[in-house]
């Protein structure tokens, strides 16, 4: 339990002693020894500085406690191996939900919170593809890109990662809370923040490093000049992992981050395979890409398909009733008949048959 207090204090120093903690973590000296040096050391004109961080973290550990949030540390063999690596890994973990999905072979989806709907669409199909092939999706629970990647991925059964920049019991955005407790039942919403930390400008480039650290690659969709999936793309590349982009309309200016990505040698992004490939992993004849523009003949007796009308859009709850299939069923379907250009996908989550004698 000491060590426990003095891992969490730890976390509560200033995000510049990041380094100088797992430094002195690696050499081998402890929790408390590191604690006590570091106080004295940048703290010698406030005698009571380790007593509160001390406070602070004995009430973390009990809120986290009473709410059925679990610790991982970073002497605790479910810490996940890979953001052992990082330059300056999280001396603790909040984790709502499994624990061991954190470190399981993963890819991170980043982009726009404003996304396009060609983003969202990109973002949903590459998530459900590559969850299909086995992989775990990590993104940040954010609007836009981030959400899309999660429910693709949830879409396909699969297992997804949401790392928040504030304490996990704290919901940002607030209407992610029910996405945020369906990535629980087989994945993890997990912070460095202790549990009640609200969200803060500041705590949101820091996450990054987190969900670039647990990937193996990170892809950008629709990332601005200014865009913090650029920060998650630097972490990456500072920590070695593989960064790739989509590549997108080069007359709104929405992607300009993305495409400078790609000059500066990221892989080209177009459909799951590239990243699989990317990665050295087996790819999948499901997720063929289609580089010439045909469109796929799709099956003519298929349910979905003879559930939407050329030029009229519907959402999922009416295709849903028509078709007698659940949403999670659904979703991968209609994004198979994206993929053969036979059905499209308009904003507001709505969907329409595309008409092949046009």
């Amino acid at each position: 339990m000491t060590d426990l207090l003095d891992l969490v204090a730890l976390s509560l120093l200033p995000p510049w002693c990041g380094i100088l903690i797992a430094e002195r973590l690696r050499s081998g000296e402890s929790a408390g020894a590191a604690l006590r040096a570091l106080v004295r050391h940048h703290w010698r004109d406030e005698p009571d500085k380790l007593a509160t961080v001390h406070a602070r973290a004995a009430a973390a550990i009990c809120r986290a406690e009473a709410t059925g949030i679990t610790v991982v540390t970073w002497r605790d063999a479910a810490y996940p191996p890979a953001l052992t690596t990082i330059a300056d890994p999280p001396p603790v973990l909040w984790v709502r939900g499994q624990v061991s999905s954190l470190s399981l072979p993963s890819v991170a989806i980043v982009g726009a919170r404003a996304g396009s709907p060609y983003a969202l669409s990109v973002a949903e199909r590459l998530a459900h593809d590559l969850s299909t092939a086995g992989l775990t999706i990590v993104s940040g629970l954010a609007r836009g890109v981030d959400s899309a990647a999660h429910r693709g991925a949830l879409a396909a059964r699969g297992v997804t990662v949401a790392v928040l920049g504030s304490g996990v019991d704290v919901m940002y955005p607030k209407e992610h809370a029910a996405l945020a407790r369906e990535i629980e039942a087989d994945g993890a919403v997990v912070s460095e923040l202790v549990p009640g930390t609200p969200p803060q400008q500041q705590f949101f480039p820091r996450r990054n490093r987190i969900i670039s650290g647990l990937s193996r690659a990170v892809v950008v969709i629709e990332a601005g000049e200014k865009s913090g999936s650029l920060i998650t793309a630097r972490s990456a590349l500072e920590q070695g992992r593989d960064v790739l982009a989509v590549p997108g309309n080069v007359l709104s200016g929405r992607n300009r981050g993305a495409h400078a990505l790609l000059k500066d040698g990221a892989k080209v992004v177009e459909c799951a395979d590239d990243i699989l490939e990317e990665l050295g992993l087996p790819q999948r004849n499901v997720f063929v890409c289609r580089r010439d523009g045909a469109s796929g003949a799709a099956p003519p007796a298929d349910p979905v398909l003879a559930c939407l009308t050329p030029g009229e859009p519907s959402d999922l709850d009416e295709i849903s009733e028509r078709s007698g299939l659940s949403t999670a069923r659904l979703l991968p379907r209609l994004f198979d008949l994206e993929l053969q250009g036979v059905v499209a996908r308009i904003g507001g989550g709505r969907f329409v048959r595309v008409d092949s004698s046009c």
